[in-house]
């Protein structure tokens, strides 16, 4: 039988409960279950419908555990799928599944907004992941808008740049952070230094564990099971001190005060309740149900924007988020010499990133300067040559 078939038969399947003997009653004719690719061997039947298992419930229904689990990564509860059924409300439409009408419809809605293709396109695959298998809508016609937008709005194709938070931005948020004297500046200290020595996007920082972290006389180990560019691929990171970061005294330092509250294990940065004390699993479980103790990465993005403002630091024009202390760390590496292949393999980007020539490129560009072939204009020394002779009333020329 071939593989094509296996589905309807599946569908023709009949659904008892489990131990109950059926009798059946005016039974349909079997359906032959071929195609131009069923393969038979020697004496083997046409394959019917009257060939397809009997199901029970007990084939059919998940575990509380996995459902559980299923229910944690419903990609039905991402705000882009909240906002499409939202917009399906008001315009008559059915959510899920969704048409193909309405899901082209919806990415020209999008595109009237004026958002960026990047934008877009994450929200397209985020809408259409979260539909039901077997019931995705076509996203043909969607691309084809697609492309005709990208033609005809070049400021849409331009990428949202976090301002890079170099060592000259990081040190003096550290600082204001320790200077505080309560326990969330002592974490916010060790979260930046963290943030910019590891490189991480701010979901890898606050997924670490204490378990993943090996304190080192001269440096921090961290073991990360995988990362965007390398699924299913573990790697051990290290972190050398330095006497400005200060790496390891910061995190030693967090890691003891959570130990002074019995926390020895899971995550390293977590809530604070307002005395500082560390929020407990059951208190978290109120207001947290998928994050739990983990801190959430839109809370990291908060307190860089915190410090910052407290440092009394002005940024370059571009927005302040917790992205910077990645952008920082890249920007400072590639000022000072460090090639594109050694970004990567830092930043753990893939080979060849475009991202990556975003902080390598500027600075290249801003060590060039082709001026500087012509000599520095010398008013002692001007070319009386070229100067318009003066004419007197009267005169002719």
């Amino acid at each position: 039988m071939s593989v094509d078939a296996f589905d309807e038969e599946i569908v023709d399947a009949e659904l008892v409960d489990e131990g109950q003997d059926v009798a059946l009653v005016d039974e349909p004719a079997p359906r032959l279950l071929v195609d131009l690719h069923t393969v038979l061997f020697p004496g083997q039947e046409l394959p019917t419908t009257a060939n397809g298992p009997k199901y029970t419930r007990r084939d059919l229904e998940l575990s509380p555990e996995t459902a559980a689990l299923l229910q944690d990564s419903d990609p039905g509860e991402t705000g882009p799928m909240k906002a499409f059924k939202k917009w399906c409300a008001e315009k008559d439409y059915i959510a899920v599944p969704c048409s193909t009408t309405a899901f082209t419809e919806y990415s020209a809605y999008l595109m009237s907004r004026e958002l960026k293709v990047s934008t877009i396109k994450n929200y397209m695959s985020l809408i259409r992941a979260a539909m039901p298998p077997g019931k995705k809508p076509d996203s043909s016609l969607y691309l084809r808008l697609l492309a005709t937008y990208r033609r005809k709005n070049k400021r849409a194709l331009r990428r949202r740049e976090a301002s890079p938070l170099t060592l000259s931005y990081v040190l003096p948020m550290i600082e204001k952070a320790e200077a505080s004297g309560r326990p969330i500046g002592i974490r916010d200290a060790a979260l930046f230094a963290f943030g910019y020595m590891f490189f991480g996007r701010s979901r890898e920082d606050v997924d670490i564990e204490i378990q993943d972290l090996t304190i080192l006389v001269n440096r921090l180990n961290v073991w990360l099971a995988e990362d965007k560019t390398h699924k299913g691929e573990p790697q051990t990171i290290p972190l050398p001190d330095r006497p400005d970061v200060q790496i390891v005294a910061r995190m030693s330092r967090w890691l003891e005060y959570l130990a002074g509250h019995g926390i020895t294990t899971g995550p390293v940065f977590r809530h604070l309740l307002k005395n500082g004390v560390p929020a407990t699993a059951e208190t978290r479980a109120k207001t947290a149900t998928k994050r739990g103790l983990h801190l959430r990465p839109h809370v990291v993005n908060e307190r860089v924007k915190y410090w910052f403002a407290q440092a009394g630091l002005v940024p370059d024009g571009r927005p302040v988020t917790s992205h910077g202390l990645r952008a920082g760390a890249a920007t400072d590496l590639a000022a000072n010499k460090a090639t594109a292949q050694e970004l990567e393999e830092a930043g753990r980007w893939a080979a060849g990133s475009t991202a990556v020539r975003l902080y390598v490129r500027p600075v290249k560009d801003a060590e060039k300067n082709l001026f500087s072939k012509v000599p520095v204009h010398d008013p002692a020394k001007r070319d009386v040559s070229l100067e318009t002779p003066t004419l007197s009333v009267g005169s002719s020329p």
